[in-house]
């Protein structure tokens, strides 16, 4: 059982729930941290599937157990694990670990319901644990740089595009992919939700694969968001538009670029956004793409931007929230926003469906 405080000096002892695709990597990066010295000891992974628990503890030199119930009557003190099992089995996992008074970093989404989600924080509370959310793009190097250059951004473009693949096909792609842009915008705007207006359809699974939502905040902010799991081409960036600026966020290669727009304030931000791609694209200045404009000159700013794998520096956060008994940069209370208004979206994708008569494709 996990201890109220652990000293400083004393390693935190970690164990990973889930061997699959996500599991390994948890376990991966809490290995590297334990080899580089860092205060964390590997000490379990859990898998009712004894074929992928095998090679998960032979991999990574660790002990295997088919039951977390298993788990945790033989490892002796554990104070933290990360539950990566698939979203359908997170509050039945969760439950046992609060329980015995273990910290938790749950893969997103933090549930697959409403009713889910409010059990795991209502556990969390009763028995006094932190658990932090794996929305890990908030941990992207580049989100991290564009907070420090925010003003009251009025509106947001968000894509996520993936190629098809059978990875968490348990879920939809708003629950899959989307969430990920949703829990952002929701931490820069930081206003309640207005009003939904969405569409999705399902391509190459049961479950609805494309989606395009559009968010209005009380605020007066815009949100446009798009995710695909059945595309060509791998695409992940969030544009968003505040006062006399133009940032242009790509999350694969943590750049950041910003365009102080206050010398185009004439020309249409659509335009102004196609050029800056452009420039992106080409490495180019900005002005050398406006050509005989009035703002020609006006230069493209790439921010200074501190590169780093954002699943190790999100466990390095939620390990230090474990230590220092604070709240989580992504909280259990932020999984459970960003969950409520994926659900709100699903929604209005079903009310969509229903209006326009494709019942039948959801």
């Amino acid at each position: 059982m996990a201890q109220e405080g652990v000293a400083r000096t004393q390693a935190l002892r970690v164990a990973v729930v889930g061997a699959g695709a996500f599991g390994r990597n948890h376990l991966r990066v809490l290995r590297e941290l334990q080899h580089a010295g860092q205060a964390v000891e590997l000490v379990a992974v859990v898998d009712r599937d004894s074929a992928a628990l095998a090679a998960a503890s032979e991999k990574f030199g660790v002990a295997g157990f088919e039951t977390i119930e298993a788990c945790l009557a033989a490892v002796g003190r554990l104070d933290a694990a990360s539950v990566c099992v698939p979203t359908v089995h997170h509050a039945s996992a969760a439950a046992p670990l609060l329980a015995a008074g273990v910290d938790l970093l749950i893969e997103k989404p933090l549930a697959a319901n409403l009713a889910d989600a409010d059990l795991i924080l209502e556990l969390a509370r009763k028995h006094g644990r932190v658990v932090q959310v794996g929305h890990l793009e908030r941990f992207n190097p580049a989100v991290t740089a564009a907070r420090e250059h925010l003003h009251k951004p009025m509106f947001f473009e968000a894509h996520r595009l993936s190629i098809f693949t059978p990875r968490s096909l348990d879920v939809d792609v708003v629950l899959d992919l989307m969430i990920h842009d949703l829990d952002i915008v929701l931490s820069l705007v930081a206003s309640p939700v207005r009003e939904v207006r969405a569409v999705g359809l399902p391509v190459l699974s049961r479950k609805v694969d494309i989606a395009n939502v559009r968010v209005e905040f009380e605020n007066g902010c815009i949100a446009n968001f798009t995710a695909s799991r059945v595309s060509t081409e791998r695409v992940r960036k969030l544009r968003f538009f505040q006062p006399h600026q133009y940032l242009s966020l790509d999350f694969a290669r943590q750049d950041l670029l910003m365009i102080d727009v206050t010398a185009a304030a004439g020309m249409d931000p659509a335009v102004l956004a196609a050029m800056a791609e452009k420039a992106q694209q080409a490495g180019a200045q900005l002005g050398s793409l406006l050509g005989g404009h009035p703002s020609a000159g006006l230069s493209l700013k790439k921010v200074s931007v501190e590169l780093g794998e954002p699943l190790r520096l999100e466990i390095e956060a939620f390990l230090q929230a474990v230590r220092t008994r604070t709240r989580p940069l992504v909280s259990g209370e932020d999984g459970h926003a960003a969950l409520a208004l994926a659900l709100e979206i699903n929604e209005a994708i079903a009310g969509h469906a229903a209006r326009a008569g494709l019942q039948d494709y959801l």
